[in-house]
């Protein structure tokens, strides 16, 4: 991220030139693999991972993210980062060289004098995890009423579909006729996410608090549609021309969406009032009762439910369906925002005991896989709370 650049203070003499370019290229996230490759084989070196550690501290990296720098960890990454792209269900992005190394949260606040002064003052405590981070689970509920759980570790079978209990993939069929549709839903709880595969190929990725509608099955040649009922979800779209011309529409509330590209993202949770549609690639219709816009790619539409207006803007795609990738990418959100999206990814609920700080804009990176304790701690530095308490799955920020 750009706002990394300006905290190199100066070269450290141990660290040449080069390396030291690598090393930077690394924090922020601009490194190309191969570059990655010549890091990882200079960290390798017992010496080389002191100056390292070294270098992170003399220039204020470390206590960015923690006041304790695990230098074993950060070559674990690098090495993941070179042998794998992360994806999930063959998702295609193009993901930045660079792995995200710890989980950053950062202000305006967070970059005073009075943070760097503390890296070798005190050590960061042992961090007992007490709330657990989201994981892939949901409730399949069948056209009869019947409600199966789906979770990591459980496989489940039936005539339409199969799951290994992190996605669900429904059976493509060549039935050209049908009395009437077989619809099933999929729910996905606080705390959950998964991953379904329509009959017709379309990929749909479901985040935390979510419900989809669907049909079992397609009939080729005519309208393909389904409905966000609530909640987030990124469409991988089939195209009609594998399909008879049929077109594929997503309805949600205040909203129509038909599809001329494939990849999108929605989100229209209960608790807000406004709608987003994040245009990836191809084209789409949005409609409200009111408007009709096209999209286009890195584009996003607003639909503002009490005004019912729409409105277009241009968005930063990576940040947008960075959830995608298992992270949270916040910039220029405020605390009250941040803190909805980690509830329903820890399903906590998080209280402001001072309802000044919702306001307050922080910019920066976190894992979906961070423990939150890790992440309120990182808040508790910036000094804009004093403390915070975990009582059960309920945060109060002090």
């Amino acid at each position: 991220m750009i706002l990394f650049r300006y905290l190199i203070k100066y070269t450290d003499e141990n660290v040449n030139k080069k390396t030291e370019t690598l090393i930077i290229k690394f924090l922020t996230k601009e490194a190309h693999i191969d570059e990655l490759r010549q890091l990882e084989l200079w960290i390798g070196n017992p010496v080389n991972q002191k100056l390292f550690l070294d270098y992170i501290k003399t220039n204020a990296f470390a206590n960015i993210a923690t006041s304790k720098y695990d230098v074993k960890q950060a070559k674990k990454d690098i090495l993941k980062a070179i042998g794998k792209k992360k994806q999930k269900n063959n998702l295609n992005f193009k993901y930045t060289a660079a792995v995200v190394l710890l989980a950053i949260l950062s202000s305006t606040y967070f970059f005073k004098d009075t943070i760097f002064n503390n890296l070798n003052k005190t050590t960061t405590p042992e961090i007992i995890n007490t709330i657990v981070a989201g994981t892939d689970k949901a409730i399949l509920t069948l056209s009869d009423g019947t409600l199966v759980e789906l979770e990591k570790g459980e496989s489940y079978v039936n005539n339409y579909a199969n799951s290994n209990g992190q996605e669900i993939v429904y059976e493509a069929t060549k039935e050209e006729t049908a009395s009437e549709m077989v619809y099933n839903y999929l729910t996905t709880p606080r705390g959950g996410e998964f991953f379904v595969k329509l009959s017709d190929g379309t990929q749909v990725w479901l985040n935390a608090e979510s419900q989809l509608k669907y049909p079992t099955s397609f009939i080729d040649g005519k309208l393909r549609q389904v409905e966000l009922i609530y909640g987030e979800a990124y469409f991988d779209v089939s195209p009609s021309t594998k399909h008879k011309g049929s077109k594929f529409k997503i309805i949600n509330k205040a909203q129509e969406i038909e599809v001329y590209g494939t990849q999108f993202n929605i989100k229209a949770y209960k608790d807000e009032s406004k709608i987003y549609t994040t245009l990836v690639k191809g084209k789409v219709l949005v409609k409200n009762n009111y408007e009709t816009k096209f999209l286009s790619p890195s584009e996003q539409s607003v639909i503002d439910v009490n005004t019912n207006t729409l409105s277009i803007k241009k968005v930063d795609i990576n940040t947008e369906i960075s959830w995608i990738r298992g992270e949270f990418i916040f910039y220029k959100k405020p605390l009250q925002e941040i803190m909805k999206v980690l509830s329903r990814w820890y399903d906590v609920t998080i209280l402001f005991q001072n309802k000044s700080f919702e306001s307050i804009e922080f910019n920066g990176e976190l894992s979906r896989d961070q423990k939150i304790e890790e992440i309120l701690s990182l808040i508790k530095q910036t000094k804009i709370i004093n403390d915070y308490e975990i009582n059960n799955n309920t945060i109060i920020l002090k």
